[in-house]
């Protein structure tokens, strides 16, 4: 119960004592462009090989006569859009952005500039915490459905060459029935 009641007072620090709102509209865009355009090399590598993967690996696993090649593009679909796209996405921005994140404000700290801004008057957490929530929550779901949508990218020039299917039967299997999503 301590810990998360210092939680929850870390949480009202956040909107207690804040700056003006053009202060933190541009640090929410430096926060999106530090954790969006840093984060696409790795995330764009790592979704279209799981595409790749799972399309190769559905198409072994699902070898009969009795099942239309299209059926693989579905379950590549529905597993990389429901799945694989956002948990994968997450780990590795966990990973990457949360180990940025620690190490600016480890040097922060180490280097005073956090008394500095307490000194000056400044909410240092809100001024330092609040713009890298807003910049996560912003770009965090572009980055996802970018993963998504290069993730069947990626199955579908995993599968294509081995002749798993072919355009119609991808096409269809990965056309049909996205609004149930």
């Amino acid at each position: 119960m301590k810990n998360f009641g210092k939680f929850v007072l870390f949480i009202i620090s956040l909107f207690v004592n804040r700056e003006r709102f053009t202060v933190y509209v541009r640090l929410v865009i430096d926060e999106c462009v530090l954790i969006g355009t840093n984060s696409v090399f790795i995330v764009v590598i790592v979704s279209t090989f799981i595409g790749a993967v799972s399309a190769v690996q559905t198409a072994y696993n699902l070898i009969s006569p009795l099942i239309p090649k299209y059926v693989i593009g579905q379950v590549v679909r529905d597993m990389t859009v429901l799945e694989l796209a956002p948990t994968v996405t997450c780990i590795v921005l966990a990973g990457k952005v949360g180990s940025n994140i620690a190490g600016q404000l480890g040097t922060m700290r180490i280097t005073e500039q956090i008394d500095a801004l307490e000194v000056m008057g400044i909410n240092s957490i809100s001024y330092l915490v609040l713009p890298k929530i807003l910049g996560a929550l912003i770009t965090i779901p572009m980055l996802v459905a970018l993963a998504g949508f290069l993730s069947i990218f990626g199955g579908f020039f995993g599968g294509y060459p081995h002749g798993h299917y072919d355009r119609t039967g991808i096409c269809a299997g990965h056309s049909g029935r996205f609004s149930g999503l």
